[in-house]
């Protein structure tokens, strides 16, 4: 990956020369909150260089407590009403400096979030949390290469149409299935034709698209990149996605779960360890995976990185699966895991160990597409690296149907359940330390509070007349 050249992408330099010829007049500077989502600022071209580019912008630090619909949240030691909601200070990653060309004469930047009295980066913000685990890696001699590969449900709905029907009797952009199909792929290219082109010329190379397993369902793939660039192209992808679609007139959605009846959106995210010079898979060795020719020789590195993705999964959940809606998903034969086990390319399994050599890699299919990749990346990297320095070994590879297996560790059933399992882990707080853990722990009991609170479209059906 060193030294490749990614179309889209932009040095300061070649930022400044588009610029001045017209093709740049507007900067987003962007960063992204507890939920993934990309909060900053439009920023004339001219101001950025003289300011922002070297000197970075200011938000207010409140949007790293905030709930969905921007409502400050009580309780947080970060930020909060008696602290007055000060600054933060965003600080461009001009490494992901990119021409946004779905949007008009605009470039984008991802931003850093600083600490500027105690002159650090400011530890809750999911960028930071996900650095510090790069860090560790690269200290351990490693740099770990992934991708995700996200879903999501297209509708022949506008936003604002599918909020007045209270998202309820919502029309597909398609009536079957259409796991692979061509037919109804030519009828969504107007979206993902448009996304792909734009992702390409936006710094964020495409693979390529094909449908899914519900109807308008769909996938868009990427290429891998380092892990701090692809959970920055995972963003834009969505913030690019959801822009088109709503230029389009129509509406794309990204939940784990849609409806109870369909399948759910996941991001299955693929990884492995590279040297730190990127040029050899260190998951690869000398030794047979198992007895069958066809499985791969692996290193002990990744029987112990696997082992502490499989040992941490329960502990890590909430950053893997952040949101009420996440854990619909963990049905079976649902293409979503149950258990928390192993195999070789078997799609029943949370892990699936997939590729020979240069391209063997673990994928795990436990985040749904609402996951936060930062926070997830980070999640991953961190326990594989304390299988690696713990010699964790991972239990028996599984062959057949993981569904019909009896007598596996499950996925937690439901947000509640995954808090639990994080708030009594003493790993989870080394490795991310207290002030860190308190502060999602926090954010995600209050989701599950609100939804704790909620009165269901479900609740109605059911009681409104029988009970």
């Amino acid at each position: 990956m060193a030294g490749q050249t990614v179309r889209g992408m932009l040095t300061l330099d070649e930022l400044k020369s588009k610029i001045k010829s017209g093709e740049v007049e507007t900067i987003i500077a962007a960063f992204p909150d507890l939920y993934g989502r990309l909060m900053g600022k439009r920023i004339s071209a001219e101001f950025f260089l003289e300011h922002t580019a070297e000197g970075g912008m200011h938000v207010c630090d409140y949007l790293f407590t905030v709930d969905m619909d921007m409502e400050p949240v009580p309780g947080y030691k970060y930020s909060s009403w008696e602290k007055g909601y000060g600054d933060v200070h965003c600080v461009p990653d001009l490494t992901s400096l990119r021409m946004a060309t779905w949007l008009d004469k605009t470039a984008f930047v991802i931003c850093d979030a600083y600490d500027e009295k105690l002159q650090r980066l400011t530890p809750v913000a999911p960028r930071s949390i996900l650095r510090k685990q790069i860090e560790k890696a690269a200290a351990m001699g490693y740099q770990s290469l992934a991708s995700s590969e996200l879903e999501y449900y297209i509708f022949s709905e506008t936003y604002q149409s599918s909020r007045e029907k209270n998202y309820m009797g919502l029309k597909h952009f398609g009536p079957v299935l259409e796991d692979y199909h061509i037919l109804q792929g030519t009828r969504e290219e107007p979206l993902n034709a448009a996304v792909r082109k734009h992702l390409a010329a936006s710094g964020v190379p495409v693979e390529s698209t094909k449908g899914e397993w519900g109807p308008g369902q769909h996938e868009l793939n990427i290429r891998y990149a380092e892990v701090l660039s692809m959970a920055d192209r995972h963003t834009v992808y969505k913030q690019c996605f959801k822009d088109v679609a709503d230029q389009l007139g129509i509406a794309v959605t990204f939940m784990a779960k849609f409806d109870s009846k369909l399948a759910g959106s996941s991001c299955h995210i693929h990884m492995s360890l590279w040297d730190s010079a990127g040029k050899d898979n260190l998951f690869a060795g000398a030794v047979p995976l198992g007895t069958e020719a066809h499985l791969p020789h692996v290193s002990r590195e990744f029987r112990w990185f696997l082992g502490g993705w499989i040992a941490h999964a329960a502990e890590f959940m909430p950053f893997l699966a952040p949101t009420i809606n996440s854990y619909k998903r963990y049905q079976a034969g649902s293409w979503a895991p149950t258990a928390v086990a192993w195999s070789y390319d078997n799609r029943t399994a949370g892990f699936r160990v997939i590729g020979h050599g240069k391209s063997l890699r673990i994928e795990t299919r436990i985040p749904g597409a609402d996951a936060n990749p930062y926070l997830a990346y980070a999640a991953l990297l961190a326990a594989g690296l304390d299988g690696i320095q713990n010699k964790i070994e991972p239990p028996e590879i599984f062959a057949g149907d993981i569904y019909a297996a009896a007598n596996l560790p499950q996925v937690p059933h439901t947000l509640r359940d995954a808090i639990a399992n994080m708030e009594k882990s003493a790993f989870v707080r080394q490795a991310l330390g207290d002030e860190v853990v308190d502060h999602y722990l926090h954010f995600f009991k209050t989701e599950q509070a609100l939804y704790d609170n909620a009165v269901t479209n479900w609740e109605r059906a059911r009681y409104f007349e029988q009970i």
